[in-house]
């Protein structure tokens, strides 16, 4: 998995990533792949995204890296022309393309109908909707209970400014919709923090909870007496007051490095939670940040290098050698 953070400020955006690359093996089990996987690009002069997710597509049979997909992208596409939003627009697009998970997605109420019928369940609904397998079912108790099931999600942050100088950011999910998460022309919603991948810390540490409560049966009786929308106001309640518009740009580096490496640390100490063991500690390895100003655009603060022991490689000084 991944851990992607876009922290926008009144200086400038910050986009940040942590390097693990983790993939299922033969047997169906996760695996890290690697700690030096790069998921911040730029796609523009003043544009950049961070991603989560599948790390690899299939391409004529063969395995292929996202970083490749996103060079291809680069290379249809006039980002310099478009807004931040039709640039996410093309990238689902682009995407929903290469990624054939609606193959995937056929076979999900077949497997869950004799998954829940293995367990000694009976089915009573299972209903297909965008990108995602709905389901009700009963226990062996004869008690109802729902589920959700899906695909594996590619997921983007895209960030930028467009040519007015307004910034935008949008998150987009393959399967699923494209979502402005800040827009600078719209009030109360210029600055703050976005993230997408393993968001389980960040999430508890800002907002106060963990997503996964709404799976909780005491909370989905509660839900139930107060509607979901008044249920999830409430626990809106608990998130912490950060003043995203008085940071600096180094404020917004620093909140992004904190949570990757916060994450990372958690995850080195735990084996998922209580009532879902055995999560995979998909975040790690150095995080790559960049910064996107209107006045100078994209810029790196740190990225990766090739190295050689505690030697880094200079490619421009081996293509000189040549």
């Amino acid at each position: 998995m991944s851990l992607c953070i876009n922290t926008t400020t009144p200086e400038g955006m910050v986009l940040a990533a942590d390097s693990r690359q983790s993939y299922r093996n033969m047997k169906g089990m996760s695996r890290i792949g690697s700690d030096s996987a790069s998921k911040v690009f730029q796609l523009g002069k003043r544009v950049g995204v961070v991603i989560a997710g599948l790390a690899f597509l299939p391409e004529n049979g063969v395995l292929k890296n996202i970083s490749r997909f996103i060079d291809e992208f680069k290379k249809q596409t006039d980002m310099n022309k478009l807004s931040i939003e039709k640039i996410s627009e093309a990238l689902q697009k682009f995407f929903e393309d290469k990624y054939k998970y609606k193959d995937e997605l056929k076979k999900l109420p077949n497997q869950i109908k004799a998954d829940l019928e293995r367990q000694g369940c009976e089915v009573v609904e299972i209903k297909e909707e965008k990108g995602r397998v709905r389901f009700k079912f009963k226990d062996p108790n004869k008690i109802e209970k729902e589920g959700i099931a899906g695909v594996d999600q590619l997921q983007f942050i895209v960030a930028g400014f467009n040519s007015d100088d307004s910034h935008q950011v949008f998150k987009v999910c393959i399967p699923g919709e494209v979502e402005k998460m800040r827009d600078s022309k719209t009030k109360d919603s210029e600055y703050g923090a976005s993230w997408i991948g393993q968001t389980d810390v960040l999430s508890r540490i800002v907002l106060g909870f963990d997503g996964r409560i709404g799976n909780l049966p005491m909370f989905q009786e509660i839900a139930t007496k107060l509607t979901p929308q008044v249920a999830q106001q409430q626990l809106r309640s608990l998130e912490y007051n950060i003043q995203w518009g008085t940071m600096t740009l180094q404020d917004g580096i620093d909140f992004s490095v904190l949570g990757i490496e916060t994450t990372n640390a958690i995850q080195r100490f735990s084996d998922g939670i209580a009532g879902d063991p055995g999560d995979m500690p998909g975040v790690g390895g150095p995080a790559d940040v960049a910064i996107i100003t209107p006045e100078k655009g994209f810029m790196w603060v740190t990225k990766k290098t090739l190295r050689v022991g505690d030697r880094e490689i200079d490619l421009q000084s081996i293509k000189d050698i040549e």
